[in-house]
Protein backbone atom coordinates (compact mmCIF):
# COMPACT_ATOMS: atom_id res chain seq x y z
CA UNK A 1 0.00 0.00 0.00
CA UNK A 2 1.77 3.07 -0.87
CA UNK A 3 2.41 5.86 1.60
CA UNK A 4 0.23 8.33 0.49
CA UNK A 5 -2.89 6.42 0.57
CA UNK A 6 -4.95 6.38 4.04
CA UNK A 7 -6.49 3.37 5.74
CA UNK A 8 -9.74 2.98 6.88
CA UNK A 9 -10.71 1.77 10.05
CA UNK A 10 -12.96 -0.46 8.44
CA UNK A 11 -9.87 -1.91 6.24
CA UNK A 12 -7.99 -3.18 9.47
CA UNK A 13 -11.13 -5.02 10.09
CA UNK A 14 -11.62 -6.48 7.04
CA UNK A 15 -7.95 -8.03 6.50
CA UNK A 16 -7.92 -8.70 10.00
CA UNK A 17 -11.18 -11.08 9.12
CA UNK A 18 -9.32 -12.62 5.98
CA UNK A 19 -6.30 -13.37 8.11
CA UNK A 20 -8.43 -14.90 10.66
CA UNK A 21 -10.00 -16.79 7.54
CA UNK A 22 -6.64 -18.09 6.49
CA UNK A 23 -5.33 -18.80 9.84
CA UNK A 24 -8.72 -21.34 10.05
CA UNK A 25 -8.23 -22.38 6.10
CA UNK A 26 -4.11 -23.26 7.27
CA UNK A 27 -4.86 -24.94 10.65
CA UNK A 28 -8.16 -27.20 8.42
CA UNK A 29 -5.22 -28.26 5.62
CA UNK A 30 -2.77 -28.80 7.78
CA UNK A 31 -4.98 -31.84 9.87
CA UNK A 32 -6.15 -32.86 6.53
CA UNK A 33 -2.82 -33.03 5.17
CA UNK A 34 -1.74 -34.87 8.84
CA UNK A 35 -4.94 -37.44 7.95
CA UNK A 36 -4.05 -38.00 4.41
CA UNK A 37 -0.45 -38.74 5.25
CA UNK A 38 -1.05 -41.13 7.87
CA UNK A 39 -4.08 -42.89 5.49
CA UNK A 40 -1.14 -43.52 2.93
CA UNK A 41 0.64 -45.37 5.18
CA UNK A 42 -1.79 -47.34 6.74
CA UNK A 43 -2.75 -48.47 2.69
CA UNK A 44 0.98 -48.69 1.50
CA UNK A 45 1.63 -51.21 4.59
CA UNK A 46 -1.60 -52.97 3.31
CA UNK A 47 -0.41 -52.63 0.01
CA UNK A 48 3.30 -54.26 1.00
CA UNK A 49 1.60 -57.27 2.66
CA UNK A 50 -0.93 -57.77 -0.88
CA UNK A 51 2.22 -57.48 -2.53
CA UNK A 52 4.39 -60.14 -0.80
CA UNK A 53 0.64 -62.34 -0.89
CA UNK A 54 0.92 -61.93 -4.55
CA UNK A 55 4.27 -62.78 -5.34
CA UNK A 56 3.67 -65.95 -2.86
CA UNK A 57 0.36 -67.46 -4.56
CA UNK A 58 1.55 -66.57 -7.76
CA UNK A 59 4.81 -68.49 -7.28
CA UNK A 60 2.38 -71.91 -5.76
CA UNK A 61 0.15 -71.29 -8.79
CA UNK A 62 3.36 -71.32 -11.13
CA UNK A 63 4.13 -74.84 -9.76
CA UNK A 64 0.74 -76.11 -10.16
CA UNK A 65 0.48 -75.44 -13.50
CA UNK A 66 3.97 -77.04 -14.05
CA UNK A 67 3.03 -80.25 -12.52
CA UNK A 68 -0.43 -80.24 -14.28
CA UNK A 69 1.32 -79.69 -17.52
CA UNK A 70 3.92 -82.63 -16.81
CA UNK A 71 1.04 -84.51 -16.12
CA UNK A 72 -1.62 -83.82 -18.82
CA UNK A 73 0.52 -82.09 -21.21
CA UNK A 74 0.52 -78.77 -22.70
CA UNK A 75 -2.14 -79.49 -25.17
CA UNK A 76 -5.03 -81.07 -22.76
CA UNK A 77 -4.06 -77.76 -20.27
CA UNK A 78 -4.75 -75.22 -23.06
CA UNK A 79 -7.88 -76.87 -24.32
CA UNK A 80 -9.39 -76.65 -21.00
CA UNK A 81 -7.70 -73.47 -20.36
CA UNK A 82 -10.29 -72.36 -23.69
CA UNK A 83 -13.35 -74.42 -22.40
CA UNK A 84 -13.70 -71.99 -19.67
CA UNK A 85 -16.09 -68.90 -20.83
CA UNK A 86 -17.12 -67.99 -17.27
CA UNK A 87 -14.99 -64.62 -17.07
CA UNK A 88 -15.65 -62.87 -13.46
CA UNK A 89 -17.43 -59.85 -13.79
CA UNK A 90 -15.81 -56.73 -12.48
CA UNK A 91 -17.33 -53.89 -11.39
CA UNK A 92 -15.74 -50.42 -10.58
CA UNK A 93 -17.52 -48.25 -8.12
CA UNK A 94 -15.35 -45.13 -5.89
CA UNK A 95 -15.06 -45.07 -2.03
CA UNK A 96 -14.50 -41.86 0.42
CA UNK A 97 -11.24 -41.53 2.40
CA UNK A 98 -10.69 -38.50 3.73
CA UNK A 99 -13.09 -36.30 1.15
CA UNK A 100 -10.43 -38.23 -1.41
CA UNK A 101 -12.45 -40.44 -4.16
CA UNK A 102 -10.85 -43.98 -4.36
CA UNK A 103 -11.75 -47.10 -6.25
CA UNK A 104 -13.62 -49.86 -5.20
CA UNK A 105 -13.20 -52.67 -7.60
CA UNK A 106 -15.71 -55.64 -6.61
CA UNK A 107 -15.98 -58.81 -8.66
CA UNK A 108 -18.12 -61.37 -9.15
CA UNK A 109 -17.29 -64.98 -7.09
CA UNK A 110 -13.37 -65.54 -8.02
CA UNK A 111 -12.93 -69.27 -6.42
CA UNK A 112 -15.45 -71.59 -8.10
CA UNK A 113 -16.75 -75.19 -7.21
CA UNK A 114 -15.07 -78.07 -8.81
CA UNK A 115 -17.91 -78.39 -11.18
CA UNK A 116 -18.54 -74.95 -12.07
CA UNK A 117 -15.24 -74.44 -13.62
CA UNK A 118 -17.48 -75.22 -16.79
CA UNK A 119 -14.04 -77.89 -18.19
CA UNK A 120 -15.86 -80.94 -17.06
CA UNK A 121 -14.71 -83.88 -14.21
CA UNK A 122 -12.87 -86.65 -16.41
CA UNK A 123 -9.73 -84.40 -15.42
CA UNK A 124 -6.34 -84.92 -12.60
CA UNK A 125 -6.32 -83.05 -9.37
CA UNK A 126 -3.33 -81.18 -10.62
CA UNK A 127 -5.60 -79.32 -13.05
CA UNK A 128 -7.76 -78.40 -10.27
CA UNK A 129 -5.02 -77.65 -8.12
CA UNK A 130 -3.89 -75.28 -10.67
CA UNK A 131 -7.14 -73.73 -11.40
CA UNK A 132 -7.77 -73.03 -7.41
CA UNK A 133 -4.46 -71.56 -7.45
CA UNK A 134 -4.66 -69.25 -10.45
CA UNK A 135 -8.28 -68.42 -8.93
CA UNK A 136 -6.48 -67.15 -5.59
CA UNK A 137 -4.02 -65.24 -8.05
CA UNK A 138 -6.62 -63.01 -9.54
CA UNK A 139 -8.19 -62.39 -6.44
CA UNK A 140 -4.79 -61.04 -4.75
CA UNK A 141 -4.44 -59.05 -8.28
CA UNK A 142 -8.07 -57.40 -7.76
CA UNK A 143 -6.77 -56.13 -4.46
CA UNK A 144 -3.73 -54.75 -5.45
CA UNK A 145 -4.76 -53.03 -8.06
CA UNK A 146 -7.66 -51.28 -5.62
CA UNK A 147 -4.67 -50.84 -3.14
CA UNK A 148 -2.50 -49.37 -5.06
CA UNK A 149 -4.44 -47.18 -7.03
CA UNK A 150 -5.96 -45.58 -3.80
CA UNK A 151 -2.06 -45.32 -3.09
CA UNK A 152 -1.14 -43.09 -5.94
CA UNK A 153 -4.64 -40.61 -5.92
CA UNK A 154 -3.84 -40.21 -2.32
CA UNK A 155 -0.39 -39.34 -2.67
CA UNK A 156 -1.51 -36.59 -5.54
CA UNK A 157 -3.78 -35.15 -2.91
CA UNK A 158 -1.16 -35.10 -0.30
CA UNK A 159 0.84 -32.99 -2.43
CA UNK A 160 -1.64 -30.89 -3.68
CA UNK A 161 -2.77 -30.59 -0.07
CA UNK A 162 1.04 -29.85 0.78
CA UNK A 163 1.35 -26.51 -1.83
CA UNK A 164 -1.96 -24.90 -0.60
CA UNK A 165 -0.38 -25.33 3.23
CA UNK A 166 3.01 -23.68 2.13
CA UNK A 167 1.37 -21.40 0.18
CA UNK A 168 -0.80 -19.92 3.08
CA UNK A 169 2.14 -20.81 5.44
CA UNK A 170 5.03 -18.93 3.09
CA UNK A 171 2.95 -16.13 0.95
CA UNK A 172 -0.71 -15.53 1.79
CA UNK A 173 -0.80 -15.02 5.70
CA UNK A 174 2.62 -13.47 5.73
CA UNK A 175 1.54 -10.47 3.26
CA UNK A 176 -1.51 -10.35 4.94
CA UNK A 177 0.45 -9.66 8.54
CA UNK A 178 2.44 -7.22 6.43
CA UNK A 179 -0.45 -5.37 5.36
CA UNK A 180 -2.10 -5.50 9.10
CA UNK A 181 0.88 -4.10 9.79
CA UNK A 182 1.53 -1.13 7.97
CA UNK A 183 -1.99 -0.50 8.36
CA UNK A 184 -1.89 -0.30 11.91
CA UNK A 185 0.98 1.82 11.52
CA UNK A 186 -0.30 3.94 9.32
CA UNK A 187 -3.80 4.45 11.60
CA UNK A 188 -1.91 5.10 14.29
CA UNK A 189 0.48 8.11 12.65
CA UNK A 190 -3.01 9.64 11.61
CA UNK A 191 -3.91 9.41 15.07
CA UNK A 192 -1.07 11.27 16.47
CA UNK A 193 -1.33 13.95 13.67
CA UNK A 194 -4.87 14.37 14.41
CA UNK A 195 -4.57 14.41 18.13
CA UNK A 196 -1.11 17.14 17.31
CA UNK A 197 -3.72 18.91 14.79
CA UNK A 198 -6.26 19.64 17.67
CA UNK A 199 -3.53 20.26 20.06
CA UNK A 200 -2.22 23.35 17.78
CA UNK A 201 -6.03 24.71 17.15
CA UNK A 202 -6.77 24.90 20.62
CA UNK A 203 -4.01 26.56 21.83
CA UNK A 204 -4.31 29.66 19.00
CA UNK A 205 -8.28 29.86 20.25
Amino acid sequence: MPQDVKPTRSELLKLKKQIRLARGGYNLLKKKRDGLILEFFEILKRAKTLREELVSEYKVALEKMSIARTLEGDLKVKSIAMAIKDIPDIKLTAKNVMGVKVPKIESSEIKKAFMARGYGIYNSSAIDEAAAAYERVVEKIILAAEVETSMRKLLNEIEKTKRRVNALEFVVIPSLDRQRAFIQLRLEEMERENIFRMKRIKAKA
